[in-house]
């Protein structure tokens, strides 16, 4: 590989088209400001480099990102791009990653809202990230140990699964499609409304108003804090480990539970069995 080292690089396409290259100990900033430095790159290793300046990463193939930071002024850094690997870097400009795809990232920092927009097949760990519309649209995640604070998180994903995770995020995995999160901690409100076959593990789940008009829901020993008006019109099975304040109008299925503050059903239709431990079934 050619090796481009200790430079500095403010023009438009600096490096447009290269091929099998290390850039190391370099930085894209300076008054040219200069766009799309590596568009339409091949074969591209980057290791402890500064990037200020936007859409460096565009239609790229086969890149791997090393001990690296990008700015808040490096807008929409990764587009178009596949066969991707990030390691200990940091993401900080808006919409850093879309419409990738084959990408795995490993002990990196994201402060990026819009981040992670359709993109196909991303395995994240040892990651933490604060965003809004976090991964939206994407399909085949598998996170592990990530950390994530925001809003309105994986929302439309398909085909995913997370374990050991920690999400602080309300109106998450809306419209979520076959998606298992197992040992993970979710805090917020109107979670998973409008999923299809979502599983919930081992989870610690957080928040008013979770879990409504869901079909083919799953809970398997989670348990639900400060939950109220819980699974109303969703088509569930669920075993919860802990008190719920209130179960409203769940369609079909069981739930089978600790004790529960208050059972509403009143709507036709609502005939989900609710299994109080210690108790008769409660039926409509």
């Amino acid at each position: 590989m050619k090796m481009i080292e200790n430079q500095t690089f403010d023009m438009e396409r600096a490096l447009y088209g290269s091929k099998e290259i290390f850039v190391k100990d370099c930085a894209f900033d300076g008054p040219a400001d200069g766009e799309s430095a590596f568009k339409e790159c091949e074969d591209v290793q980057v290791e402890h480099s500064f990037f200020n300046l936007r859409y460096p990463f565009w239609h790229d193939h086969r890149l791997k990102i090393q001990n690296s930071e990008m700015t808040s002024l490096c807008r929409a850094a990764l587009w178009y791009s596949d066969h991707i690997e990030i390691t200990d870097t940091k993401l900080h400009g808006i919409k850093a990653l879309r419409e990738c795809s084959d990408v795995k990232m490993k002990g990196c920092n994201i402060l990026s809202p819009e981040f992670g927009w359709s993109v196909q097949t991303i395995e994240m760990k040892d990651c933490s990230a604060e965003s809004e519309y976090f991964m939206m649209r994407s399909r085949n995640l598998h996170f592990q140990n990530v950390r994530m604070k925001g809003k309105y998180s994986f929302q439309y994903i398909e085909n995913s699964l997370f374990e050991s995770c920690s999400f602080d995020t309300k109106d998450a995995f809306w419209h979520a499609k076959n998606v298992t999160i197992r040992n993970s901690v979710v805090n917020g409100e109107y979670l998973a409304w409008y999923c299809e076959n979502v599983t919930f593990e081992n989870c610690k789940i957080t928040g008013t108003q979770p879990l409504c008009y869901c079909k083919g829901l799953r809970l398997i020993d989670c348990q639900m804090i400060d939950a109220d008006l819980a699974f109303e019109r969703s088509q569930v099975d669920a075993v919860i480990t802990t008190p719920v304040l209130s179960i409203k109008n769940p369609l079909s299925g069981r739930i089978t539970v600790p004790a529960v503050g208050e059972i509403i059903r009143d709507i036709p239709g609502a005939d989900a069995e609710i299994q109080v431990q210690n108790h008769t079934s409660e039926n409509p």
